[in-house]
């Protein structure tokens, strides 16, 4: 399995001309997995050697604006080189709670339609990842309204025993969510290879001594 990773932008809170807000790309078999997208974060994506069009997940970490701003811009831009297609995978998105809500106002108010499908998988923080004045409950926001262009996402809970939030796993990897404290619940991203087992033959390597 080959990995590699591209900084789309170390800066923090704001922008500056030599450097971006929050993202980077994971490169992962031919697909593009982005974590955080900031304000600017399509334009870096255009100065560097990778295809927007591969990204097939998005990770947020926590909805401070320099890590998330640059989303509805992103996905727009993506929509103007697609073309409809029903069967394609849709992109998951995974973040916290009240992500999907802001996407969905956002669209809906710039009256923008995606022509691919996507998915929200929003994760449920516990009351202890900030402080207490900072903590919001955003479960009621979306009520019974319909999902964004594609299937509907999961809500995703704390697994207690793991002590994280499982996101992806398939035959290769698996991607876990964990808390972390800051002014807002945040999350940070856990990618783990599975072992892989040898390919020698024990018993013939016995019987060769």
């Amino acid at each position: 399995m080959s990995l590699d990773i591209t900084f789309l932008g170390t800066g923090s809170a704001y922008p500056s001309p030599a450097r971006g807000a929050s993202a980077l790309v994971l490169r992962r078999e031919g697909q593009c997995w982005l974590f955080d997208c900031g304000e600017g974060t399509q334009t870096q994506l255009m100065r560097s050697h990778l295809r927007a069009a591969r990204i097939t997940k998005i990770f947020i970490t926590h909805l401070h604006g320099d890590h998330f701003f640059g989303l509805p811009g992103l996905l727009c831009t993506l929509s103007l080189q697609s073309n409809p297609d029903p069967s394609r995978p849709p992109v998951d998105i995974f973040g916290p709670l009240g992500l999907r809500s802001f996407l969905r106002r956002s669209l809906e108010l710039s009256h923008s339609q995606l022509l691919f499908p996507c998915t929200v998988h929003e994760l449920v923080p516990t009351r202890d990842q900030c402080p207490p004045e900072e903590f919001k409950d955003f479960s009621g926001l979306d009520g019974d309204e319909a999902p964004l262009q594609g299937p509907p996402g999961r809500v995703l809970h704390l697994d207690p025993g793991e002590d994280s939030y499982l996101l992806v796993e398939d035959e290769q990897l698996v991607v876990r969510a964990f808390r972390l404290f800051h002014r807002i619940p945040s999350f940070g991203f856990m990618l783990e290879e599975k072992p892989r087992p040898g390919r020698l033959n024990v018993q013939k390597l016995k019987d060769l001594g």
